[in-house]
């Protein structure tokens, strides 16, 4: 599972880690604690347009509401697609037959339950070079089934969710789930709409790079409303536990 997460990069470096030909004029503000049904950065390639095909930056809405919902609240619902079932889910399998992305972050929490503990202890996952860390990712395009009737047509609603896979050695302590980490090579494949099933299962097992770390971090991430540079600090005084997964 993915619920959390940050992204400390500019749409400079993603041009450059992923040969992106556009994105919006507003630069991105660090994040460190995006949560579900929130803004985002993803790259994805360009639908129409003289640039069709090229790929693309956008800022898109954390949680994918399915062309065909009546409601978009459904989207809270939808932030993560487990990737053994998204190629027949209903909410899926039309975005990632033609609807891929790529997520790009810095890091990304998960909760580990502690012996001893009432709640849940938060882990940072991150690469320690600060490179960004690419998620796959599906989108979807929502339009109000009100305004195809008739009633005043609003923007498009544009989302998105992470898949999501069995953990590697690192995260198996933490969860049985980790968000799809995708290696360069993978990114291609992944955006490539020529790519057909077996090299998009190929790209979806648990990531086997060595280029990780994960440590803990204050449970002020719990909140939302917490968004600044101490989140992802190695513990903090008064609220931090005995080694990397806490007292056992």
């Amino acid at each position: 599972m993915c619920g959390r997460y940050t992204y400390l990069f500019t749409w400079k470096q993603l041009r450059r880690l992923l040969d992106l030909v556009s994105w919006p004029e507003e630069e991105l503000t660090p994040r460190y604690n995006v949560a579900p049904m929130q803004g985002a950065p993803v790259v994805r390639l360009r639908t129409d347009g003289d640039q069709r095909g090229e790929r693309c930056g956008a800022m898109l809405r954390w949680g994918l509401v399915p062309f065909w919902a009546d409601d978009p609240s459904i989207g809270s619902r939808m932030i993560n697609a487990r990737s053994e079932t998204a190629f027949e889910k209903p909410a899926f399998r039309k975005a990632i037959a033609e609807r891929r992305c790529v997520v790009p972050i810095s890091g990304f929490y998960e909760w580990q339950a502690v012996e001893g503990e009432r709640t849940k202890r938060p882990h940072y996952i991150t690469r320690p070079d600060g490179e960004p860390i690419m998620l796959a990712g599906l989108w979807e395009r929502w339009r109000d089934k009100a305004a195809a009737l008739g009633s005043p047509a609003g923007e498009p609603l544009e989302t998105f969710t992470v898949l999501t896979t069995a953990p590697n050695a690192l995260m198996r302590p933490l969860h049985d789930r980790m968000p799809a980490i995708l290696t360069p090579t993978q990114c291609d494949a992944w955006l490539d709409p020529a790519s057909e099933r077996p090299a998009l299962v190929s790209c979806l097992g648990p990531y086997g790079g060595d280029d990780l770390t994960a440590y803990p971090v204050s449970r002020k991430v719990n909140s939302p409303k917490n968004d600044d540079s101490s989140l992802i600090q190695r513990g903090i005084e008064g609220d931090e536990p005995s080694g990397l997964f806490g007292k056992s």
